[in-house]
């Protein structure tokens, strides 16, 4: 089993920036995919963006041209770069990495003036 550790959630106006990290406990966690999800209350779980082992992306339409995902594997860690962030933004976002179906705890973002 990996385990994932999400941060850098927080508050920030509209049109702000933030960068999620996950930090992944094992080193094999470079071999898998990870996707960046985010969730709000009453709704599904939503991806807004992956990044596969050998660094190809895919974005949600709402996200593209905002969000960049790229990964670190040498710290064992995906990053997810948010700019110009909207109301719409604000959720629990959460990593999850393909290999061993594992989820991290979340990070709440939220964007309000």
């Amino acid at each position: 089993q990996v385990q994932l550790v999400e941060s850098g959630g927080g508050l920030v106006q509209p049109g702000g920036s933030l960068r999620l990290s996950c930090v992944a406990s094992q080193t094999i966690f470079r071999l898998y995919t990870i996707t960046w999800y985010r969730q709000t209350p009453g709704k599904q779980r939503e991806p807004v963006a992956n990044i596969t082992s050998g660094g190809g992306t895919n974005y949600a339409d709402s996200v593209k041209g905002r969000f960049t995902i790229s990964r670190d594997n040498a710290k064992n860690t995906v990053y997810l770069q948010m700019n110009n962030l909207k109301p719409e933004d604000s959720a629990v976002y959460y990593c999850y990495e393909w290999g061993f179906g594992s989820w991290g705890q979340g990070t709440q973002v939220t964007v309000s003036s």
